[in-house]
């Protein structure tokens, strides 16, 4: 059903879809109020909330009436992927949406609307974080079963926080062989899909187009099976510039001092000095 044409067939603006995979209900959802402020037409918005959720969202909002038709999700789990492949399918139905971006409910933006939008819109690379780690949060997770499809060296890890066009957007909802080969081979803990699936089909199928990192900033730091959680007393002018501009990076060829736009995992707590601060330092009208 998804149209497949390179060109629009009506004279048309990109948007960029946001997809939100959450749990319940969006804490920080008067940030991106804020962020999405005077700039309909530009973005779509998807939520993926678990299906007993029955929150209600205010009908002024650009939440409303955006939930999916959503299922169970489950932390290391393979139906993880599955929730991220149900937002793709629904993003692509809308031919407007020419890239997409994978955020949870604890993710914040790092910069407006114009400058996240001008840097996806005219990137040449997609960005899905793939990476060679020996080790047994790595490699060790490698299930042999899955040869001679993938081999150990095609295994690669990476962050779930994706963004990317719709070519591969297309190649992610259309494939079924390295799909159905993880779902059986990744069922249990042992396997975590969401870390090697996208890494590895993205750097089998389309590795030339992808930049193998993820825009999204989050602090490994501390150790442990998760990243570091930040509440109000980490929210200041200082910590927000340092994940702004704190590295370089690769854009379109040149160097630069942009590589995250968006950054987790934040606490509802955060919220008051996020929105403090957003006119000052992400520059939100």
């Amino acid at each position: 059903m998804v149209p497949q044409i390179h060109q629009f067939p009506f004279k048309r603006v990109p948007r960029i879809a946001f997809l939100f995979l959450a749990r319940g209900d969006l804490p920080l959802a008067p940030l991106w109020e804020k962020f999405f402020e005077g700039h309909k037409g530009l973005y779509s918005i998807y939520v993926h909330s678990n299906p007993s959720f029955n929150g209600t969202v205010a009908r002024d909002s650009v939440f409303y009436g955006r939930r999916v038709l959503s299922k169970k999700v489950e932390w290391g789990k393979f139906n993880m992927v599955e929730a991220e492949r149900r937002l793709l399918a629904n993003a692509l139905l809308d031919f407007s949406n020419q890239r997409f971006v994978l955020l949870s409910e604890s993710c914040i933006p790092l910069f407006n609307f114009s400058t996240i939008y001008s840097y996806l819109v005219g990137s040449t690379k997609t960005f899905v974080e793939a990476y060679d780690l020996p080790g047994p949060t790595g490699r060790g997770r490698y299930k042999h079963r899955l040869k001679p499809l993938i081999t150990r060296e095609q295994w690669l890890k990476g962050s779930q926080w994706f963004e990317m066009d719709r070519d591969l957007a297309l190649e992610v909802i259309s494939d079924q062989k390295y799909f159905s080969a993880f779902k059986r081979m990744c069922k249990s803990y042992s396997c975590y899909a969401d870390e090697h699936y996208l890494p590895t089909f993205v750097s089998m199928r389309l590795g030339w187009r992808n930049s193998n990192k993820s825009l999204t900033w989050v602090d490994w730091s501390r150790g442990g099976h998760h990243p570091f959680r930040f509440n109000r007393q980490h929210v200041t002018i200082e910590f927000l510039n340092k994940m702004r501009s704190g590295s370089h990076c690769e854009y379109n060829g040149e160097r630069s001092d942009i590589c995250f736009l968006f950054a987790r995992k934040f606490l509802p707590s955060t919220l008051a000095r996020l929105l403090i601060f957003a006119p000052k330092v992400m520059k939100f009208n």
